[in-house]
Formats: structure tokens, C-alpha cells, sequence
């Protein structure tokens, strides 16, 4: 089965402020108790969005009417730090993002998040800043993340270049991000290497 070729990403975009978010801030432990990760986007960043007293809504930026829309995360240094729980990515996807832009990532999150096709691309601070700041002030901007030119445009004007490893680069733009599905599409040619094999 053919998978989706992923080369850009547009959308709108929101900004996470804050260092060292971690998969626990991401998606609560306590969420985790499911088969599946359908249902987990409505987890997404949970203690941080309500009051753990009232359970009021805070002033949390997924809480503001204005980025309900948005697809692309913003974010700074070392996002989704922590433990290596594929639920925090799961978590962002269904909640409904699609790409993240940070100053750098946690290496697991960041393979997790390739492996559902949710590219995650390093900025400067400054390209990030300023991107938000633009956002902040007109959520209707749109972004795009060209994975093809390693570059990030918006309608407002910003133009600057993003760094992502080359596989996982090539994985989303050839449309070879999952690994099982790998497996599976070759399950013939694996069998014969494995008749090959005087071990097996």
C-alpha cells in the first residue's frame, strides 16, 4: 500500500510557549491507560489547559478561540523531552496537528512523530519568534513547511530555512515514513531472503 508523500505542510500555526516541554506535559500519564490512541487528542496538554483546583480553563494558548484552527505547532528548545512515550506525538496528531517548528527535539518524540507522518523541523529562535509574534497578532496567517527546500514561508512574509535529518527528510517526501508498512509491502522479498538464509 502506498503511502502519502508528505513535501509540504500548510496551515495555520500556534505557539507553545516555554523550554524542555516534555511528553508528561504533552499527554498526562494517567491518559495512557487506552488500547488505542484514538480519543488522545483531547488530552493533549491537559494540565496545563485546566485548573487542577477548578477545572476551569486556563489562559493556555490551545484554549484561545482564535488558534482553534491551527495545524502547525510552534515551539523552543528540546521539545518533547522526557520519556519516550509514543503517546505524546499520538497525542498531537489527533488533536489535530499536522507539523511541528522548534528550536530543537527530543530524539525519540522526534522519530515517533516522523513514524505519523508529523514532520518536525528545526528554526532559529529568532525565525520562531518572529513567526509567532505575526501569528499572535493575525492567527489567519498561513504557513508553509517545504520539506523539499527545507524552508518555511507564510502569507505575512517570512521566508526562512528549516534543518531536518535527510532520512527522515527522504522517509516523508518518497512516502516511506512507516516502517511496518515497509514491512508489509515486502513481505514477499523478505520471505525469500529469509529462504536464502541456511539459519532461519
Amino acid at each position: 500500500m502506498a503511502l502519502e508523500k508528505v513535501t509540504t505542510v500548510t496551515g495555520r500555526a500556534v505557539f507553545i510557549p516555554g523550554a524542555d516541554i516534555d511528553t508528561d506535559r504533552i499527554i498526562p500519564a494517567r491518559f495512557m491507560k487506552c488500547v488505542t490512541f484514538d480519543g488522545l487528542g483531547e488530552f493533549a496538554f491537559y494540565d496545563v489547559r485546566f485548573d487542577p483546583n477548578t477545572g476551569e480553563k486556563t489562559d493556555h494558548p490551545l484554549n484561545d478561540e482564535r488558534f482553534r484552527a491551527a495545524t502547525i505547532l510552534l515551539a523552543g528548545v528540546n521539545f518533547g523531552c522526557g520519556s519516550s512515550r509514543e503517546h505524546a506525538p499520538q497525542s498531537l496528531s489527533k488533536y489535530g496537528f499536522k507539523a511541528v517548528i522548534a528550536e530543537s527535539f527530543a530524539e525519540i518524540f522526534f522519530g515517533n512523530s516522523t513514524g505519523l507522518a508529523m514532520p518536525c523541523v528545526v528554526a532559529t529562535a529568532a525565525d520562531i519568534a518572529a513567526l509567532s509574534a505575526a501569528v499572535n497578532a493575525d492567527p489567519a496567517v498561513q504557513v508553509t513547511i517545504d520539506l523539499e527546500n527545507l524552508r518555511v514561508r507564510s502569507s505575512a512574509g517570512h521566508d526562512f530555512p528549516i534543518v531536518m535529518p535527510d532520512s527522515a527528510r527522504e522517509a516523508l517526501v518518497s512516502g516511506r515514513w512507516d516502517p511496518i508498512q515497509e514491512l508489509l509491502d515486502n513481505d514477499t522479498k523478505i520471505a525469500a531472503k529469509a529462504a536464502e538464509l541456511p539459519y532461519v
